[in-house]
């Protein structure tokens, strides 16, 4: 493994590339990655990034993301199968017909969506920003929401402001029990529970603090307590446990019975470090985004990242 690195990081030397990971990609590949964050903290640094090659350790829309901010640089993702199970809940063809429907509707998309989506989008959101872009629009204007409604219902819940909701969702963040995250906190009555906007409002419901990957381990740097519960995708917690090695960080439970007893993504842990070091070597498979849609996705993108200055 030790070697499998070594070989990866000269090559990213040898072709001026840059490695860009999730925090839900898995240890060895956050190890060697010259920026790990969120999705709004990858966009940001996608959209200065100086190489010939981006290489993309995450999932297939962060990927496009990365070529629609950088059209003249080659973007590659490890594995084209990595997915995401929010992004294929809205699919164009049926989102165009809804949106079509309420063309009075300004559209605010979720990041994690297709190029295709975000070309038929106003302003993209990460759930780093969601209320401050939502609350940016003004009150007279109506807002369509896609594609995650437990994002939307939360955004409501912080804006007073009422979204059209298109029917999306994650399903890592729809896996977690409460019966098993409450026997949980039981069993640890002294931790406190932080959840991601993308779980279901009952489990939001339980958490002294709701927010996105960056700004879950930012509130665990800051807090006081010694113990949390962790209620988002178990890939977090390595670069959580760095950022404070002196506390306690659990997974909170999901309903299905497998050997981490958390909520994995699969399609995030389809990236491995071979995958990494052929995709590397090869150059391949790239993210190939048409261009008229890449125009088109790239000013909601860009009204983002501008006000998320």
């Amino acid at each position: 493994m030790k070697n499998l690195k070594e070989k990866i990081l000269e090559l990213k030397k040898q072709k001026n590339a840059v490695i860009l990971a999730h925090y839900y990609q898995e240890a060895d590949i956050q190890e060697i990655a010259d920026y790990v964050g969120d999705s709004l903290g990858l966009s940001q640094e996608a959209a200065k990034v100086d190489a010939d090659i981006i290489l993309f350790a995450g999932v297939h829309f962060m990927a496009e993301t990365a070529k629609i901010l950088n059209p003249n640089k080659k973007v590659i993702l490890p594995d084209l199968k990595a997915g995401c199970s929010l992004a294929e809940s809205c699919p164009p063809d049926l989102f165009g017909a809804f949106a079509l429907k309420h063309a009075d509707h300004m559209v605010v998309t979720y990041v994690n969506c297709s190029a295709e989506i975000k070309a038929m989008s106003d302003i993209v959101c990460t759930s780093s920003n969601a209320v401050k872009i939502v609350e940016s629009i003004p009150e007279d204007v109506p807002i369509l929401f896609a594609p995650d409604k437990n994002l939307g219902k939360y955004i409501m819940e912080q804006t007073g402001r009422k979204l059209l909701l298109w029917d999306g969702s994650c399903v890592v963040h729809e896996a977690f029990s409460l019966d098993k995250l409450i026997a949980l906190h039981k069993k640890h009555p002294d931790a406190e529970i932080i959840a991601h906007p993308e779980s279901e409002t009952h489990i939001l419901k339980t958490a002294n603090y709701i927010g996105s990957t960056a700004g879950m381990i930012d509130y665990v740097k800051k807090s006081s307590k010694a113990k949390f519960i962790i209620a988002t995708e178990a890939g977090i917690l390595y670069k959580m446990q760095q950022e404070v090695p002196e506390k306690t960080l659990i997974p909170a439970p999901s309903n299905e019975d497998n050997t981490c007893a958390c909520s994995e993504c699969a399609y995030m842990k389809m990236n491995t470090l071979q995958k990494v070091y052929d995709c590397l070597l090869n150059e391949s498979p790239e993210i190939i985004v048409p261009e008229t849609i890449r125009e088109k996705a790239l000013l909601p993108i860009e009204r983002m990242l501008e006000l998320s200055k």
